[in-house]
């Protein structure tokens, strides 16, 4: 039986965020569900615990991360305030916990290689979760729900190699990508891993683990995922994310790994 453990979900009300609290319930762990407005959470499983805050405020999330085991980031915004929501998301929680180890489950886009605004705020969300020390698995899902129904088959990718920006790129359920985030916090495999994430046809597999385990872990002390294109030099970024960067760096913490165990 998987351990279980109290799961912050950031970006909660959303069409995937959703999915993945129910799915954390009947994984059997606890789910906390951030929220902006209270009033719009009642579209969420009654057996969530609903907790107000504002993920672009660290400041407001002492309470969404006290107590937590880990945080699974399904928010994302493709507009003019990507930086504040795909980046500023994960810096904010990872500035709430102030160093304290948690497991993430971080959901960004199939394509985010692919220099594109606001794919490139949550490739630098996913740098700092790599700085950051902690245990982690990276997701980047295809188009939500353009699945045929016998296209079931969960399949993980690496290299970040499809970049239409269209359904032809790979395409995968809501319901699915929720699984495979909650799965990832208790899978040995799917440490360390960084994925993209599209569904073939035939039926959905009934076991993850032999699927996390034929990727390969993205490099030790690397920011980038595996086989990840080099076209955004660390040298050429904003001076404020190098800076964000070298403090995850700094406060990470010395902690045994799901592969230690």
């Amino acid at each position: 039986m998987n351990e279980q453990l109290s799961v912050l979900v950031v970006g909660a009300t959303g069409s995937i965020g959703r999915h993945v609290v129910a799915q954390t319930v009947r994984a059997g762990h606890h789910a906390r569900a951030l929220v902006r407005d209270g009033a719009r959470a009642g579209r969420l499983d009654p057996a969530a615990e609903r907790v107000v805050g504002d993920l672009t405020d660290a400041t407001t999330l002492a309470d969404a991360v006290a107590g937590i085991d880990a945080v699974i980031f399904t928010h994302g915004s493709n507009g003019a305030d990507a930086e504040r929501v795909n980046y500023g998301a994960v810096r904010n929680v990872l500035r709430a916990l102030d160093g304290r180890p948690v497991r993430i489950a971080l959901m960004t886009t199939i394509g985010v290689t692919g220099r594109v605004a606001s794919s490139d705020w949550k490739r630098r969300g996913e740098r700092l979760v790599r700085a950051s020390g902690n245990d982690y698995t990276i997701v980047r899902p295809g188009w939500f729900d353009y699945n045929d129904p016998d296209e079931l088959r969960i399949t993980m990718l690496q290299g970040d190699t499809r970049h239409t920006r269209t359904p032809a790129d790979g395409v995968i359920a809501r319901s699915q990508i929720a699984r495979v985030l909650v799965d990832s916090l208790t899978s040995v495999h799917a440490n360390h891993r960084t994925l993209e994430l599209v569904a073939e046809h035939g039926p959905e597999q009934d076991d993850l683990d032999p699927v996390f385990a034929a990727l390969d872990p993205d490099p030790a002390g690397s920011v980038d995922g595996v086989r990840d294109s080099a076209n955004l030099p660390l040298d050429q970024e904003p001076q404020s994310v190098r800076d964000d960067l070298t403090w995850a760096s700094r406060t990470r913490h010395t902690n045994v790994t799901h592969d230690d165990r």
